[in-house]
């Protein structure tokens, strides 16, 4: 989808009750996930697969900024919570009709930098791609 103002509709619709679009919750991106997640190895470039569609179109406003390619729309949008700064991460998988919510995350205090919010970004796009190359490959035998 590259309709610009339905992706805004989409956005506002998910931002507005992220709880029932994921129940599982926001992820909060802390030291343990990290080091699950392989990202405190910065010798590891695992997460830099040729096969990953890195090439986005970017949209900036003042709330946020908007990733959109074949695969994914990304919406990340800095907020201050308690007076302390964070970045929500929204990430959906882009289709014809309209982005399918997968997952969020949410960096603060001295995980909010833009170099751990974009290669946790990378990561999650990693899981979720081969996650669906899977679940095609199940679908079609």
């Amino acid at each position: 989808m590259d309709n610009i103002s339905a992706l805004e509709v989409c956005y506002k619709k998910y931002i507005k009750d992220l709880g029932s679009w994921l129940p599982e919750g926001v992820v909060d991106i802390n030291l343990q996930l990290l080091y699950d997640m392989e990202l405190l190895d910065y010798q590891n470039d695992d997460v830099h697969d040729s096969k990953l569609t890195r090439y986005f179109h970017v949209l900036e406003t003042e709330e946020k900024i908007t990733l959109i390619n074949d695969d994914f729309v990304v919406w990340i949008v800095p907020e201050i919570v308690n007076e302390i700064p964070c970045t929500y991460t929204l990430i959906a998988l882009n289709s014809e009709t309209l982005p399918k919510l997968e997952l969020a995350f949410c960096t603060s205090g001295v995980y909010n930098t833009s170099k751990l919010v974009l290669r946790t970004l990378e990561k999650m796009l990693k899981d979720i791609q081969e996650n669906e190359e899977w679940l095609a490959k199940i679908k079609n035998g």
